[in-house]
């Protein structure tokens, strides 16, 4: 394969990791693998939860295309694929446990209007704490936060988190 085709798949790979990472996350997460991302709803008490096996689950395709590519002679379309892959889940890591969940400490603030719409929007997502009711499934392409204030509110708030209160 030309450079220019590998390069256009390694796009293109990314790119629909997006969709991919939407659809298993509304409907698998958010449906029978719920057992796993119930976890990710929940405040941490330690390093790790259930919800990181699927790190490891969804990295499984890009290492056996990465192999194939680079050892096992399946051609360097498996390799852009693979590479598009784990560079989607790179950017994941960054833009979601890093920056959203602050799972390594850090001082960046959102300032650019597409970053600040993409946490908000998470942060929407987080709002609801059970398997139903949550809007915003996507990670780096999201819906106007207002928008998904107004479906939840359509919604009645279902599973929406109590608000965190003072006690003396």
């Amino acid at each position: 394969m030309y450079p220019l085709a590998l390069l256009l798949l390694f796009i293109a790979t990314v790119a629909a990791m997006e969709g991919f990472a939407y659809v298993m996350h509304r409907w698998v997460m958010h449906g029978p693998g719920w057992f796993l991302h119930a976890s990710h709803h929940r405040p941490r008490t330690g390093r790790w939860e259930a919800n990181d096996l699927y790190f490891v689950i969804f990295a499984l395709p890009s290492i056996l295309l990465l192999l194939g590519g680079v050892q096992w002679g399946w051609g360097n379309w498996a390799t852009a694929a693979g590479a598009g892959i784990a560079a989607y889940g790179a950017i994941y890591l960054g833009f979601h446990d890093i920056i959203v969940h602050q799972r390594v400490r850090h001082r960046y603030v959102a300032r650019s209007r597409y970053m600040k719409r993409i946490v908000q929007a998470h942060r929407l997502h987080h709002a609801v704490e059970t398997k139903a009711g949550t809007v915003s499934f996507g990670f780096l392409v999201a819906p106007r936060p207002d928008a998904l204030k107004q479906e939840l509110a359509r919604r009645g708030r279902t599973g929406v988190r109590a608000p965190v209160t003072l006690s003396d």
